[in-house]
Parts: structure tokens; sequence; C-alpha cells
């Protein structure tokens, strides 16, 4: 997870300081933001839930499983 790139002009930037607000909704532990992917990651679940249009998704019917 890096933030080494802006999203691309054609997505709206996720707001930072929102992720100190936000917990997994599964474990209410803390969650990572891969910028690249548009995902904030939590370890503990194993998920990635999308960033659409700048909004977090935070159904974990909506997360994707990871490899951790």
């Amino acid at each position: 997870m890096t933030d080494a790139a802006p999203p691309p002009a054609d997505r709206p930037a996720f707001d930072r300081k929102m992720l100190e607000a936000l917990v997994c909704p599964v474990t209410q532990g803390r969650l990572g933001y891969d910028a690249q992917r548009q995902e904030l990651i939590s370890r503990t679940a194993r998920l990635a839930f999308p960033i659409r249009n700048g909004i977090p998704i935070m159904l974990a019917s909506e997360a994707r499983e990871i490899d951790v």
C-alpha cells in the first residue's frame, strides 16, 4: 500500500482524514489505504473495501477477499 501516485483525474480523491474515523465493519479494526487500487484494506478480515467516486463502500458483501 503506497501513497505514491494520486488518483487518476477521472476519479475523485479519497479524503485521507476520513480514514482516521473509519474502521473495518467486520473486525472494528484499523484500515489501510491502497491509493492505486482505490481500496480500504482490512488485513485482519482479509478484505478490501472499494472506494467509488470518492466514497468508501463499507459493506462486507461489496468487499473482495485478499491474501495477506
